[in-house]
This record gives structure tokens, sequence and C-alpha cells, in this order.
């Protein structure tokens, strides 16, 4: 059995605003897809368009915190995960802490008085998604609601940590105190490039990090990104994933192994100089309900394994159910019980 509070996560919890919408809508605001961005004051008035004009769904998200719940969701024992980030106290705030109670994340979040809590528009046409962030309360999280003791006692407790990229945006001050907590610990850490945008313009603030994390977790177009920005010269996602797991470590204790998804294509795994590629569950185009959460499912599946110690292709495979359990439903949601065996 897993022990309470193995692994914890931090991030920026946002609401999911998420709605089919059409080419029109993501013209008008300038969405591409498959994007992920931060919220522009072009975007101001996109909230409140989209849920007057199409049918929005409201799901507790975030990248980290999909990903946590996922873990939790395929584990299936109480309080197994911890999360932190900043809410506002309001009505979507409320929302949240009750979804992710409900879900069975222990979440000790902070709570900003004077800012909302953050939304995140989730754009959907034919079933790929854009994701555009207001993080408002999120960007509000502060290293002092870290240190406090009830706080630390969750870092302690945890074997393995989660950070999304996203969080480098918020707090690069929360992140590396747990990512030195975890090396002087023999503990796990390990992030995600999140986004394309990550990778470009919080180029110093990653690579402070990346001698920390033990798992690197990313999508094709991010690692390619992540080439560009460091001068690699190569598009090949194995060459990437190779250079990225050979970045200097801070700690000798794990080696670091990066996972690299790629849609419908296989999975790259790259560790001890060597690539290995998993293949994904196919899954036919009628059934593919939306594409958002996806790789945060793939994630929590992938960690739900590896808590319990299960060799990499077993974490994979978790990873691949999840994701492919996600995608056929609208948003990151999941039945009530998982039939991963």
């Amino acid at each position: 059995m897993v022990s309470e509070g193995v692994l914890l996560g931090m991030g920026n919890p946002l609401l999911d605003i998420s709605a089919v919408v059409d080419e029109a809508f993501l013209q008008k605001f300038d969405i591409k897809l498959n994007d992920a961005i931060l919220a522009e004051d072009k975007h101001k008035s996109m909230y409140d368009e989209m849920t007057a004009k199409y049918t929005v769904e409201y799901i507790a998200g975030g990248a980290t915190q999909n990903s946590i719940r996922v873990a939790q969701w395929i584990l299936q024992a109480p309080g197994a995960t911890s999360f932190m980030g900043c809410i506002g106290k309001d009505k979507y705030g409320e929302e949240m802490t009750k979804n992710s109670k409900l879900a069975g994340v222990n979440v000790h979040y902070y709570e900003d008085e004077n800012t909302p809590t953050g939304t995140c528009a989730v754009c959907v046409v034919g079933g790929e998604r854009s994701l555009i962030a207001n993080l408002s309360a999120a960007n509000c999280y502060k290293v002092d609601h870290l240190k406090k003791p009830e706080n630390w006692a969750l870092v302690e407790k945890a074997k393995y940590f989660y950070i999304a990229g996203f969080f480098l945006t918020v707090s690069p001050e929360s992140i590396q105190l747990v990512a030195e907590h975890a090396a002087a610990n023999n503990k796990v850490f390990s992030m995600n490039l999140s986004a394309p945008f990550i990778c470009e313009f919080f180029k110093d603030a990653q690579e402070k990090v990346l001698p920390y994390m033990d798992y690197v977790f990313g999508n094709e177009t991010e690692a390619r990104t992540f080439s560009k920005v460091h001068g690699w010269e190569t598009d090949n996602v194995e060459e990437i994933a190779i250079k990225i797991s050979q970045w200097p470590k801070a700690s000798g204790t794990h080696k670091r192994i990066t996972v690299i998804t790629q849609g419908a294509d296989p999975v790259c795994v790259a560790q001890d100089g060597k690539v290995k590629l998993y293949p994904v569950i196919l899954l036919p185009k009628e059934k593919l309900v939306d594409t958002n959460g996806a790789g945060d499912a793939f994630v929590g599946g992938f960690l739900s394994q590896l808590v319990q110690e299960k060799p990499i292709e077993e974490c994979v495979r978790a990873g691949c159910y999840a994701a492919n359990v996600i995608i056929q439903r609208s948003g990151c949601t999941y039945p009530e019980k998982p039939d991963f065996h």
C-alpha cells in the first residue's frame, strides 16, 4: 500500500472554463490550437463571451493539480497525494476546494483575500484544445505559506514531488526549496517543460532547477522548443530527450529520466544515453472528445506507479491508460473507479 502523503504537487490551481468553440472565436482572440498561453489584455472579454455564447463546463484544473488528481484516482488510497497552490476567497475557490477534497487529495491552499481564483479558458475545436490561463490568485503564491510548519510537514512526509513548469512564473523560490530538500534527502523530484513559452521566456529559471530534476516530462513541441532555445540544432525528439537526460545533476542518487509524449506517436523515454519507445493506446477519431488534460493525465498515471516503485514500462502503461480515459471525456475528468490492472 502507498503511504499517506507520498506524492506532493505544487502549482497553479485554476478553474477550467471549458467549451467547444468555433474557428471564428479562435481568430477573434488570436488563439492557436494546441497552445498554452497566459491571458493578455486582448483576452479580457473572452471569458464572458465564452460563457454567453457556448455551453461551458467548470472543472477544477491547472496542470499540476490535474496530474495529482489523476494519480490519486488511480491509487484509490485517500490522502496519498497532497497539493499546494493559491486560490481566491470566492465561489470558484470554494468549488475547487470541494472538488479536490472529493477527489481524495489533501489540499493546503493559500487563500488570497484580494484576488479572484485563477481561471483557464479551454477552447476546443475538433477535439484539439487551446488553453488561455488567467492566473489571478494562482499568481500570488508566497514561499511563506510553504514554510509554515503544517505545510512544510507535507514536504517532509512526501517521497515524490511533481511541479509543472508553469509554477516557474509564480514562485521559483518555492520550487528551489522543495528541489533542494529532495536532493538532500534522496527523494524524487520531477517537473514538466509545460509549454513552449516556459522554455523560451523562463529559460533561466528552468535551467536553475533542471539539475534537481530526476524526471523531466514534456511533449514533442516543448522538447523541440527547448532544443531551439539551447541552440542544439536538432528537431529529433529522441536526441533531445537524451540531451536533457544528460544535463548535469545536483545529486547523484537518481539518474535523470526524460519522458516525452508525442500525441498518437510512441512515448519516448531517455535514460543512460539510450531511448526506448512505448506505443500509446490508439483511439478511433470518433471517440476523441477533447485533448485537454491528456498530458497532465499521462503524468498522473505515470506517477501513480512510480510512487509504488513499479518499473518504467508500468509507469508508461498507466500514463497511456490515464491519457486514453481523459481524451474520451470533456476536460480532465474520469469515471468513479479506474480499471487499470
